[in-house]
């Protein structure tokens, strides 16, 4: 079987490539645009003296603006959870007088119609017009709500107690000629002396 073989010579091929930049076609004069500064006009200085005398001033808008937002934000972080309380509690009322208990408006009116009349029982002195009504309209509402003014009750006679019993212990004191003050003052004494020696 016979076949052809090519041998590679050593002698390179000429380039003959050109190169875009080497073709006169593609050319491209010199360019004689340069840049200048164009000419400050009287407006451009106008605002640039205006903005200059303006920026301490905006600046400082800018300050206080800052301020007053951090002011109110931290205000408002204050206030927010009594608002949502409240909004709460509005709430709850609203979802009450919507499905009262059968026996509420009866006995809202009664208490109400209690205190008015104690308003016009209680004629001529301030201490008759503060007791007539609160004691008429606590009545009505211990008719109402037993429960409810036995444990108020209760809890009033506790703090009455306990406030009558310190005024009786005070009064001893002062009976006896000894003020509680005076103790304090001699413990005191008596501690920073020893303290000293």
């Amino acid at each position: 079987m016979s076949a052809t073989v090519f041998a590679a010579s050593e002698a390179k091929e000429k380039n003959t490539t050109l190169m875009t930049d080497e073709l006169s076609l593609y050319d491209t004069p010199e360019s004689q645009l340069r840049y200048e500064e164009p000419e400050v006009g009287h407006v451009e200085q106008g605002v640039a003296s205006l903005r200059k005398t303006v920026e301490p001033y905006i600046s400082w808008c800018q300050e206080k603006t800052q301020f007053t937002v951090e002011k109110v934000q931290s205000y408002y972080n204050t206030v927010e959870p009594g608002v949502n309380n409240t909004q709460n509690i509005v709430k709850d009322i609203y979802a009450f007088l919507n499905d009262p208990p059968s026996e509420f408006y009866a006995s809202v009116g009664v208490i109400g119609f209690s205190g008015i009349l104690g308003l016009y029982l209680a004629k001529g002195s301030t201490i008759k017009r503060l007791t007539f009504p609160t004691g008429l309209m606590a009545l009505s509402a211990s008719m109402f709500y037993p429960q409810h003014a036995a444990s108020v009750a209760r809890t009033t006679k506790d703090y009455i107690f306990s406030r009558g019993s310190e005024g009786r212990v005070v009064l001893e004191e002062l009976l006896r000629g000894k003020s509680p003050s005076k103790d304090k003052v001699e413990k005191t004494q008596k501690t920073d002396s020893q303290k000293s020696s």
